[in-house]
């Protein structure tokens, strides 16, 4: 069988390091990127590489919205060069940030605009772009979050914009299926990592409250979220399409 491809943005730490990951135990090379920590990027594809797959490492910036040709350059390139191939089968939306802003009222017009160059104009011209690369019958899975459910004191804006990204999935649905491509969200809950500055890893406080409001009383961690997007990237999921899967323990309920 044809070996298929993903291409997982931001797969160099966090949740996109355990994406990367399980992609690879499916038997599914990866071109992963990263943005500011080369080393991560590479120590992820060498584990890629010890499960049997290619991997492959470049550089990208979803929120520099002018230097997306420029990326979509170097993935032919690279395509080419390390898989012989010139077209990916699944492209995974996970790369991103954020800002820890008090409120709304204090949001401003410098931090919305970044938000919405990396969570949604990012994501939207990214996927537009690479749209004649993507393999008929492949996958798109857009990371999006709980607080798009839910509501948390700070996060609108960030939330919003992946608000955006659950419309958009649909609305690629629709316009992508007569090629066989599916297009789905996976929303994470609340994750240990290194996101927002590493607020909730390093807040006990934060997790005891979280897990008092989770039917599974417990922080989620990167391997949770990880195995689901893999799914979403198999023949088992092709008929799985323009939903929004929720990982979150069942917090707030």
């Amino acid at each position: 069988m044809t070996r298929k491809i993903a291409l997982v943005t931001g797969g160099s730490r966090g949740l996109g390091r355990d994406m990367a990951l399980r992609m690879a135990q499916k038997g599914i090379d990866v071109i992963l990127t990263y943005h500011t920590q080369p080393e991560k990027a590479v120590s992820v594809a060498a584990e890629i590489e010890t499960l049997g797959q290619k991997a492959a490492v470049l550089p990208f910036n979803v929120g520099a919205i002018s230097e997306l040709g420029t990326f979509v350059s170097a993935l032919q390139t690279t395509l080419q060069e390390t898989f012989a191939k010139d077209k990916f089968d699944f492209l995974v939306n996970n790369a991103g940030m954020n800002l820890v802003i008090p409120s709304f009222a204090e949001t401003t017009e410098d931090q919305f605009d970044t938000l919405l160059n990396i969570h949604f104009k990012g994501v939207f011209f990214l996927t537009q772009k690479l749209l004649p690369f993507l393999n008929d019958n492949g996958g798109i899975v857009n990371i999006s979050t709980g607080l798009t459910r839910l509501t948390f004191p700070g996060s609108a804006t960030y939330a919003s914009m992946k608000a955006g990204i659950e419309v958009l999935t649909r609305y690629l649905a629709k316009e992508l299926g007569p090629r066989g491509i599916n297009v789905n969200v996976v929303a994470p809950g609340a994750i240990a990592t290194d996101f927002s500055g590493g607020r909730l890893k390093n807040t006990p406080q934060l997790q005891e409250h979280l897990k008092s409001v989770t039917a599974i009383p417990r922080i989620g961690q990167p391997e949770d979220i990880g195995g689901v997007v893999a799914f979403l990237c198999t023949p088992e999921a092709k008929w799985v399409n323009a939903q929004r899967i929720e990982v979150s323990g069942g917090l707030q309920l």
